[in-house]
Parts: structure tokens; sequence; C-alpha cells
């Protein structure tokens, strides 16, 4: 019976043009990735300062892991709460300006750890309608009353506040939105702040390490409480969430996902405090990463495409999802790999071309995209 509803879903998936099936990446190399033999030039990585792939970070991460071992062997809360671990905690809140901090395993874990041990019934969470998924899946399971507010809309915002004057009330966000590229309107939701006083969570994984003086990113001005990962400007593993004063033991109490799981080993802590470092020194990747992405942007608009995205996340629109993938598979025959972004992910029928940016790419890699996207995109009409 399972085996039978799983062939019809898969079928109804390749019929909508929803069907996943990732290639097998053999090999890594820097902006490249390989398919087998085939060398491709990868615009899908959030590697957004080329340290995934840094011989630095890597030697560091080594030795690291050499010295202090592979695994914490424990949950935080049984014996894996080690020095090591509340020093690296300690130096990311004191660097991103919070009171406090508390590493996560995974940023979708972060996201259900924070959101269902805060919120009970009788709560109002409102979100972003573009927030992750990962974020929606916590609220669900929280248990509190929860709705959407048109994407950047603070118009709307206020009206879903209006009507939820009575409860206790969050509003979740991001900095910059992983799918659209585009930056939350950081004055007008600080003044929607200043006026409701909701407590505020800002999803700044896209942008910390990338964007803002130092890396910091571009939400403390707005945000109560940060989510951050390693993952991808840091060129790590794991996440983190950046909290006042009190939330931290509170989570150790209440939050399931992080209580019944073995935490990030110490080599992980030390390894995530040298990052730490290389973020304050990455003037030089950040502003190559900025213009970079400027120079893919405008070049996508003067070439007469749908291009959103205000830093180095840019979405091309496609629409129809069966045609991003055509798009997507071209390019790719081509020597170039981009994500084709489809529902659920972004709206049905808005399929787009997400577009990943680094510091690694160049103005030649640039211009071999758009010149190959146009190409393509002709062909596929």
């Amino acid at each position: 019976m399972f085996e039978e509803r799983f062939k019809v879903r898969l079928a109804s998936q390749k019929r909508a043009g929803l069907y996943r099936n990732p290639p097998e990446i053999t090999k890594r190399q820097g902006k490249y990735i390989f398919l087998g033999n085939q060398k491709v030039l990868n615009f899908a990585s959030n590697d957004y300062l080329g340290l995934g792939t840094s011989s630095v970070l890597q030697n560091k991460v080594a030795k690291n892991f050499k010295t202090y071992g592979t695994s914490s062997s424990s949950s935080r809360l049984v014996s894996g709460n080690f020095s090591a671990i509340c020093r690296a905690e300690g130096e990311y809140a004191k660097y991103f300006g919070y009171e406090d901090a508390l590493f996560f395993p995974s940023g979708y874990q972060a996201n259900i750890g924070i959101l269902t041990a805060f919120f009970d019934k009788g709560d109002t969470i409102i979100f972003d309608k573009h927030i992750h998924a990962s974020s929606v899946k916590g609220m669900a399971l929280s248990g509190a009353r929860f709705m959407g507010y048109n994407h950047n809309s603070m118009k709307h915002l206020i009206k879903r506040l209006d009507a939820h004057r009575e409860t206790e009330t969050a509003v979740i966000t991001e900095s910059l939105f992983s799918m659209d590229g585009d930056f939350l309107d950081m004055e007008g939701f600080l003044k929607v702040k200043r006026q409701y006083g909701f407590l505020s969570i800002v999803d700044e994984a896209h942008a910390l390490g990338a964007l803002g003086e130092g890396g910091r990113g571009l939400g403390r001005s707005v945000a109560d409480i940060t989510v951050g990962t390693f993952g991808k400007a840091l060129g790590l593993f794991g996440a983190f969430v950046l909290l006042p004063n009190k939330f931290k033991e509170y989570l150790f109490n209440f939050s399931s996902p992080l209580i019944y799981t073995t935490t990030l080993p110490e080599a992980h802590a030390v390894s995530a405090v040298d990052i730490l470092e290389i973020i304050y020194k990455g003037d030089g990747l950040r502003a190559q990463l900025r213009d970079v992405s400027l120079l893919m942007r405008d070049g996508l608009k003067r070439a007469g495409l749908s291009v959103n995205g205000d830093a180095h996340i840019i979405s091309v629109e496609i629409g129809n999802e069966s045609r991003a993938v055509a798009v997507a598979g071209r390019l790719l025959d081509k020597g170039i790999f981009v994500l084709p972004a489809r529902f659920p992910t972004v709206p049905v029928n808005k399929a787009i071309l997400r577009v990943s940016m680094t510091a690694l790419h160049t103005e030649e890699d640039v211009a071999l995209f758009i010149d190959t996207l146009k190409e393509v995109i002709s062909a596929v009409e």
C-alpha cells in the first residue's frame, strides 16, 4: 500500500515539473563542482565568501579535530556541555552584539528548536510569507496561532498586528530573503516594532558573514533574536541563535530539539572561533562578493531578463516549473550549474533560477553565465 502511494505521488511530481533528482557530485574545487568527469561552474552554492573550500580554514579545522576529537558523544544536557562550546557561544554573542548565543546542529533544527520552545497555545506569530520552510514547520509544531503577511509589506503587517492586539505576539522575518534575494525593509520594520512592541525573530542565515560591518549582518537594530548558520558564508556546518539574557537558560530546559540530540563537538566550537577572526578580516572578500553580484544583476537586467535581488542572491523569473527545469538542464549541458527553484519553495507558476554568487566568481564567469543563459532561454521559448 505504501509503495503504491509513493509511486503515484512521484508520478504526479514528474507531471507537474516538481520532481527532484539532484545530480551526484563527485568533487568540489572552489567555484567548480564535478559531475563525474564533467567540470561545472557552480552558481548554486551558499559558500558566499569561499571559505568552504579555503585551505586556510581547512587546516585550522583539521588541527582542531585532531586535538579535540571527532564527536561530543553526548547531548548538551548530559555530558556534552563542554567549556570550549560555552566559550565559543560567548564569543559569538559578543561579536554580533547580543547577550548570549546557543549552537545547534543545523539551521532547520535551530528554527524548530526556538519556535517550539518559546511559543504555545494562546500566542500569536505573524510571519513574512517568504520565510524559510523550517520556520513554518516550527510554528506549526508550536501550537501557537500563526498567520502570514504579504512579503515585505509593512502595511499588511500592521493590519495583522491591529487584529491581534489582545495576545502575546511575535513577528518572524529574514534580513536577506533566501529566494527573492531582497532585503527586509529595515526602516519600516523598525518603525512598526517601536509602535507595537512585538518580539522579533530575524533569520540572518544568508547575511551573517557576508554583509554588514565586519560581516555582522543587517538586522541587529530590529532583532530581539537572530538565527545564523555556519553552513553558508562561514564555511563550516551547524547553526547558532543569538539571544537576549535568560533565553538560553529557557531553551536548555524546554527546547526538545536541543535536549534530545548529540551536540556539536568541541572541535567545531574551536573552529567557529577561528572563523570569527577570518570574518572580521574579510572586508576584501565581502567587497569582491558585492562587486561581482552587482555586475551579475546589472548584466541580467541589460539582457532584458526579469531579475530580483539586492545582494548576492539573484532570482531570475522563469514562471512555468517545467520550463525552469529545462533551462537549468540546458545550462548544465553547457557547464553551468544553477538551481531551478520551484513550488513549494516558491509559489506555483513562479519558478525562478536562483543565482547564488560567491567571492570566488569573476567578471569572466558573469559574462559566461549571462551569454549562455540568453542563448538557452531563446532555445526553450
